[in-house]
């Protein structure tokens, strides 16, 4: 069995009154070590356990250094590439009295560990120069390094900001241990740049770990800056996959503020279709993803490799849509419903592919929808039972609060809450369709004006088999009736002795099973016509009631 193989990282400081950040990842990137230190021999006894071994130590400071002036060849070079990104290394020389005579604190640390600094070494203990800026701006795909350091300008929510941000992009390929997410609180809780200043060189740690085991694992994946001789850098390379990315993210800011008004406007249709359809649902909500969010997508990876080769063509949920039911039977009702109206370009029920694997957890119908060859968005369609699972899971997961040697058992209790989860959304359809054709009190039809909860019970009696209408569209009905007159339910019940319900029902031709209220409403318009149409409160939807009021006269 082969001794295992470190990665440290260690955030340099120039003088030994500064703070050292270090971090450790093992064989498979998970974080070992991470810590906070000062003197060269903190530094040696920090790391003794580690680097007894195979180990690749990536160092964040200058290793080698023997130009008198200016910078060194490395660092004009790496500028070359990186300075667009505000990404640029600063000039190191023996000019300066941290360089004086030509002796590095970063080869003194080399010495210290007895590790090789060739960079083209093949030993299996050995260090190498790296530089966390433009490390990010390639394993993240940034436009632009993240300002997370303190400087003139710079307020401490900005800088706290982009250090959480950081620390969310390094979690993507680092998972993060108890000792990082507690790193983590501190940063999001921190009151002082001073704080922040605590927590910042060890982030840049793991970074620097991260970039040795980069290097270790995909060499040719890598750019060695300068040369062994008089200085290098070496960092993952700015490859033409970045420059896609950068291009998808410049174009995705450029077009993110329209996204957010057609989220609008797929809110208000998709929301006008199932009112249309009397279709029963929580909410209906939207949004356009975020500048921030979409690049963190689109800079993801697999195995190593871009997941995404055209992120503004395959990343499909840029406008998204969620529909929250009360119960199981309406999410497939709101699908279909959405189907007829909408172009679906892709239907995926998450539910029935964990099922079909013989497992309970994450469920959600999930519609790539749109408007006439317009912006595609993504609906997503769950129970209000599915949607609390997937947020508190989501959430849990997503801010690592699970710890490595309890993961297996919240794996476990997740699974076990979704079971139980997809009984109750059983039992409350069963519920619901019991209730369905029930008897119900006997109602005052005397009583003068009528109340929605009156109406609802009342619609529940009169259209027996029709599914339940939202509790705001019974009141917005009720408010109604008093227009055309109709101030009791003996009064309504009148109205509706007139109307064929069946023949209505024929004529309308109902797709999927209406509620109460869109029955009503139906019933309304084939007793009153063009009287109901042009209601002061249904002034927002005259042609819809028209074209309905041609269909069943027509």
């Amino acid at each position: 069995m082969h001794p295992q193989t470190h990665f440290v990282g260690v955030d340099l400081a120039w003088g030994q009154k500064q703070r050292t950040g270090l971090a450790v990842l093992d064989e498979d990137g998970h974080l070992v070590h991470i810590s906070s230190v000062h003197t060269d021999d903190e530094i040696r006894d920090a790391l003794a356990p580690y680097v007894a071994g195979p180990c690749v130590v990536g160092i964040d400071a200058p290793l080698i250094v023997t130009n008198a002036t200016g910078s060194r060849a490395a660092e004009q070079e790496l500028n070359k590439d990186f300075q667009r990104f505000q990404a640029g290394a600063h000039p190191s020389n023996t000019g300066k009295p941290e360089f004086a005579g030509g002796v590095t604190r970063g080869a003194t640390i080399c010495r210290l560990l007895r590790l090789d600094m060739d960079p083209r070494s093949g030993r299996e203990r050995r260090a190498i120069e790296v530089y966390p800026h433009p490390a990010t701006v390639v394993l993240f795909g940034l436009s632009k390094t993240l300002k997370y350091k303190s400087k003139a300008g710079r307020t401490l929510d900005s800088m706290r900001s982009a250090l959480v941000t950081l620390m969310q992009h390094v979690e993507q390929l680092v998972p993060p241990d108890p000792t990082w997410r507690e790193l983590r609180s501190q940063v999001e809780n921190a009151t002082t740049k001073a704080e922040l200043g605590r927590a910042e060189d060890q982030v840049d740690a793991v970074v620097c770990a991260y970039v040795a085991l980069f290097a270790h694992r995909w060499p040719a994946r890598v750019t060695t800056y300068g040369t062994f001789e008089n200085g290098y850098i070496v960092t993952p390379t700015l490859s033409d996959d970045h420059g896609v990315i950068r291009r998808a993210v410049e174009e995705y800011e450029r077009i993110q503020p329209g996204l957010v008004a057609v989220a609008a406007e797929y809110v208000a249709q998709v929301t006008s279709i199932l009112d249309e359809a009397g279709i029963n649902y929580l909410t209906v909500t939207g949004r356009a993803k975020s500048v921030e969010s979409f690049a963190t997508k689109a800079a993801r990876t697999v195995d190593g490799l871009p997941a995404y080769a055209d992120p503004l063509a395959e990343i499909g949920d840029q406008v998204g849509v969620r529909v929250i039911t009360y119960v199981r039977a309406d999410v497939a009702a709101v699908a279909e419903v959405l189907g007829s109206q909408l172009r679906v370009l892709d239907d995926r029920d998450l539910g029935q592919e964990t099922a079909s694997e013989g497992r309970f957890g994450y469920a959600s119908r999930h519609l790539q929808v749109s408007r006439e060859g317009g912006p595609v968005a993504q609906v997503q369609v769950r129970t209000v039972l599915q949607h609390a699972w997937a947020e508190f899971e989501h959430d849990i997961r997503y801010k690592g609060a699970v710890p490595a040697e309890h993961a297996r058992d919240f794996d476990r209790r997740f699974t076990l809450a979704a079971g139980l989860l997809e009984l109750a959304d059983q039992e409350f359809t069963t519920i619901r369709e019991r209730l369905r054709g029930g008897s119900f009190e006997e109602i005052d039809g005397d009583a003068e004006r009528i109340s929605p909860r009156e109406l609802a019970a009342y619609l529940a009696g009169q259209y027996d088999d029709a599914e339940w209408s939202r509790t705001d569209h019974y009141a917005w009905i009720a408010s109604l009736l008093p227009d055309l007159g109709v101030d009791t339910l003996d009064e309504l019940g009148e109205v509706l002795a007139r109307v064929d319900a069946d023949t209505v029902a024929a004529r309308m031709d109902y797709r999927y099973p209406p509620g109460a209220v869109r029955r009503l409403d139906d019933a309304l318009l084939a007793a009153f016509g063009e009287r109901y149409v042009v209601l002061p409160g249904n002034e927002h939807r005259v042609a819809l009631l028209r074209a309905r009021l041609e269909k069943m006269t027509g």
